[in-house]
């Protein structure tokens, strides 16, 4: 849901915030933290951009004089930000960082390019991640579904996609640094296009042009698991974790949020997934309390949740997003029922996640380490996404591993 940074430039400091506009809950966290920083780095300017600078401008601008708003449609333009500041506080050494960002937010480079273009959308990238165990690259951005609830294409525009030959590039680039694993991210992968194809087809393009790097997807949408892209997934260097964007399991709500999709599509997907992988790790997103959404509908969510065996099932509560057709949406649902239902999802995830768990003790599993602390317990990653705590270990933050699941949140190393 976004976050924040804090970068010292020279004996000077920056803040930058990426935030979202998903929920209204996301806002209000992007606002507290901009106020904590302001707080707690009361001589710092902050930069606020992403998707709820690039829609709410103005209200971000009011909470204090010492922000600055970078709409997230130019993020990519933040790749020449440490250049400006240093070429332009070495011939100011006496401006102020404020003023210096000022000038940076009104550049005109790339401000006539249309939103989502490819020449600024992609240029933050690198295959050097200094808080992170994984890689990951952005290969996709935007949506041109007109999903009746989503803001994000409201802030992303249309789709646009990274050339695949560019893509390959970085992902070579990646793997000779010696990331054991990238994640593939966009807004919406099931609309990546490219010269040379679609998703499916990029797929086969990078297991065929790398070497033994491990490939993790992000999302998808339910209806882009089909027979073309089943033998890229199948892949034993495709991790067996899969994120279905499903919001809803009744066909009615379905419809009125407009999704391209039925609740039949979504049980097919979760059968062809487990059709080439074994007991792959599922997990979806689910909305509710959407306008209209009554007791009938949510029991068929419930009842799809159940059926498929989600270990994770991403639930909240929904939120009106202005400049949206359901924000006019009728009936409301009420805030407490909403909830209620968001509660009842959770503890079924969590049920889930058990029983996830328990079918993996004492099998082995390829992991990722993410933590290697000095004394006292690490903790890893496995290829199908359980967490698990392990004996100190000297492999480096970042390596691939052998381990058994040992139960219990537990993990064991295999030598």
């Amino acid at each position: 849901m976004g976050g924040g940074i804090y970068l010292p430039v020279g004996i000077l400091a920056l803040n930058i915030v990426n935030t979202c506009t998903v929920t209204g809950k996301a806002e209000q966290k992007a606002r507290r933290l901009i106020r904590l920083l302001l707080k707690k780095h009361p001589q710092t300017p902050v930069l606020v951009t992403g998707c709820y600078a690039e829609v709410e401008a103005s209200i971000i601008a009011q909470i204090d004089p010492r922000v600055r708003v970078f709409p997230g449609s130019r993020k990519g333009e933040l790749a020449d930000l440490p250049g400006f500041l240093a070429g332009r506080l070495t011939l100011h050494p006496e401006e102020p960082l404020i003023s210096a960002l000022s000038d940076f937010c009104l550049r005109n480079t790339d401000a006539s390019a249309p939103k989502g273009a490819t020449s600024s959308t992609f240029r933050l990238a690198t295959d050097n991640f200094l808080f992170h165990s994984r890689a990951s690259i952005k290969i996709q951005d935007g949506c041109n579904n007109h999903c009746t609830y989503c803001r994000i294409r409201l802030a992303r525009g249309k789709a646009v996609s990274l050339p695949s030959a560019e893509v390959i590039a970085q992902i070579r680039k990646i793997e000779a640094a010696g990331w054991a694993e990238v994640i593939l991210s966009g807004v919406n992968l099931s609309q990546y296009r490219s010269e040379n194809g679609d998703f499916a087809d990029l797929m086969h393009q990078i297991l065929t042009n790398t070497d033994k790097i491990a490939i993790r997807v992000s999302s998808l949408y339910p209806e882009r698991v089909d027979e073309a892209i089943l033998p890229m997934l199948a892949n034993q260097r495709v991790r067996p974790h899969f994120h279905l964007s499903v919001q809803s399991g009744s066909d009615r709500i379905l419809a009125l949020m407009r999704r391209p999709y039925t609740a039949e599509t979504v049980y097919r997907a979760a059968e062809r997934l487990r059709s080439v992988k074994e007991n792959p790790f599922l997990a979806c997103d689910i909305i509710t309390g959407f306008p209209g959404e009554t007791d009938e509908d949510f029991e068929k969510t419930f009842m799809l949740c159940s059926d498929i065996g989600f270990a994770w099932i991403h639930a909240f509560p929904y939120s009106p997003r202005p400049g949206t057709e359901a924000a006019l949406f009728k009936p409301h649902v009420p805030e407490r029922i909403a909830g209620e239902r968001v509660a009842r999802l959770s503890a079924l995830a969590e049920q889930n996640h058990r029983r996830y768990a328990d079918y993996w003790t004492g099998r082995e599993l390829t992991a990722i380490v993410e933590q290697r602390p000095t004394g006292g317990t690490g903790r890893i990653l496995t290829e199908n996404y359980l967490s698990l705590e392990i004996d100190p270990i000297d492999s480096a933050r970042g390596s691939q591993i052998r381990i058994k699941v040992k139960g219990n949140g537990k993990g064991q190393i295999v030598i």
